[in-house]
């Protein structure tokens, strides 16, 4: 079973921490993934009619055995997409790309999405969150998942301790293929470790293979999330076939980095306050932490940077369009303009506050009558 996760030169990547200037190349080959290619993209094109923007720009960059997921789908198998959330605080822009992206495959393949809320991980893992803590974040964190569109006839909320005599007998039979060992190895338990954290793994495991107890036939799952989350399928794709379900196949996206910057703060992260967006920040908050804490890539002065430029490779407003904005061309012009010195650094901080205001404006809204579609969501045993 592989380590955790990835500590090389000057970037380190785990499932609980992401630090440093991140070498992609560098991480899969560490995690023994593969990179998407040309060849793969163009097969997901024949289906989709188009590439996602996170696809175009290499952003989901990575898989395991999405070929084989494709195979299947190309016989009638379809496939059904499985992601979660740990409730434990407010969605953030981070969540929200990622599941923008899994609407887009639901959409595109027409497939069922199943979304765990593993409602006891942070109340097990976090001394200072109680079940009724993570039950409120599990309702709060529920309405983003619905406003951003996903097919209620398709979409399923498996909450754990809500689903758990739905879920418990199929996590024992993970649990009894899992040995402390390997959950050791993976995630780093110690003897002064919780029983509840380390039987979490298995419940964990359960909804990649759930739809197939409940149909009756083996149905391949694909699980489409950031790329420091592949070590917790790992444990997956190592037992599900002990016991007749096929491996989870991934899809991994790159880190939509803090305010900070990926070298000082990491990915977003919920608890990092002042350099996270949350999707119910009001536009004056947006305005404030992009303005405040926004890293630039811009030069010291007016006067030096229309003569040299700014580096849009470090500058974090740029780099957040590249995962936000839709339009090739229009990334490009403001790629080019803030390379030439054109556009500067305010002026991109204004470019990408009015994205982010104009998107959560909408997404509010939808939030907000998502209150009274939360129970069609909950799968119904």
């Amino acid at each position: 079973m592989a380590e955790t996760g990835s500590k090389t030169g000057d970037f380190k990547v785990t499932p609980w921490e992401v630090k440093g200037d991140i070498d992609y190349d560098k991480l899969v080959q560490r995690f023994g993934t593969e990179k998407i290619d040309s060849k793969l993209l163009e097969r997901i094109r024949k289906h989709t009619g188009e590439l996602h923007p996170l696809l175009r720009r290499g952003i989901f960059f990575s898989h395991r055995d999405l070929n084989w997921i494709l195979d299947e789908y190309d016989k009638g198998n379809k496939f059904f997409l499985y992601t979660g959330r740990a409730p434990s605080g407010p969605v953030h822009m981070g969540h929200l790309v990622v599941w923008q992206f899994a609407k887009w495959l639901q959409d595109k393949f027409d497939v069922e999405m199943w979304f765990q809320f593993p409602d006891e991980e942070k109340f097990l893992f976090k001394d200072e969150l109680t079940l009724e803590d993570t039950k409120k974040w599990t309702y709060e964190n529920a309405l983003d998942v619905i406003a951003l569109g996903f097919d209620p006839k398709k979409t399923f909320f498996l909450i754990d301790t809500v689903h758990a005599g739905l879920m418990y007998k199929e996590a024992c039979k993970v649990a009894k293929k899992l040995n402390f060992s390997t959950a050791k190895a993976v995630f780093g338990f110690g003897d002064d470790t919780n029983v509840g954290s380390i039987f979490y793994t298995a419940m964990q495991s359960v909804p990649a293979f759930l739809p197939s107890v409940i149909k009756g036939r083996n149905r391949p799952c694909l699980i489409p999330a950031a790329i420091d989350q592949d070590p917790h399928w790992r444990i997956s794709r190592d037992i599900l076939p002990k016991i007749g379900y096929y491996k989870p196949a991934q899809i991994h996206g790159k880190f939509l980095p803090g305010l900070g910057g990926m070298t000082e703060q990491g990915k977003m992260s919920s608890s990092e306050k002042n350099t996270t967006i949350y999707s119910i920040d009001s536009e004056k908050e947006v305005r404030d932490k992009i303005n405040k804490y926004a890293f630039s890539g811009g030069q010291v002065s007016i006067a030096e940077h229309r003569k040299n430029g700014g580096n849009p490779d470090i500058d974090v407003p740029y780099q957040w369009l590249t995962f936000i904005e839709d339009s090739d061309a229009k990334l490009k012009k403001i790629r080019d303009d803030y390379v030439s010195g054109k556009l500067l650094t305010g002026e991109l901080k204004a470019i990408l506050i009015d994205e982010i205001n104009s998107f959560l404006k909408e997404h509010q809204k939808k939030r907000e009558k998502a209150k009274s579609q939360f129970e069609k969501f909950v799968y119904k045993c």
